[in-house]
């Protein structure tokens, strides 16, 4: 059974930084398993923040977390991160890691096959 366990949520002033993690069982990867991070602010729908290929290591972001946010993971671990720096208030959400092997539009995130609760962020301006 896939399972994905995101921490390292809470509160942080604008401008600080903050790093999740997503530990992931029960899931064997290979050169199509993409992982990413999405969120989901109140009354929002799910948008799409980064992503990257499990064995290549691509990444790619949305833009406005661009030079701010890091996606990266440590294969041996099992374990997915986002370090974002200089936050912003409307960086506020429910952060959640996804994955997926068939993933054909990776801003969507009905492609990905499994995901995890989400982790609160909250930045106060």
């Amino acid at each position: 059974q896939v399972e994905l366990v995101e921490s390292g949520g809470g509160s942080v002033p604008a401008g600080g930084s903050l790093r999740l993690s997503c530990a992931v069982s029960g899931r064997t990867f290979n050169e199509y398993t993409i992982m990413a991070w999405f969120r989901q602010a109140p009354g929002k729908e799910y948008e799409f923040v980064a992503s990257i290929w499990w064995i290549a290591g691509r990444r790619i972001y949305e833009d406005s977390v661009e030079g701010r946010f890091t996606i990266s993971r440590d294969n041996a671990k099992n374990t997915l991160y986002l370090q974002m720096n200089n936050v912003k208030p409307e960086d506020t959400a429910v952060y959640s890691c996804v994955t997926g092997d068939g993933v054909v539009q990776i801003t969507r995130r009905t492609d990905y096959d499994y995901g995890g609760q989400g982790t609160q962020v909250t930045v106060a301006s």
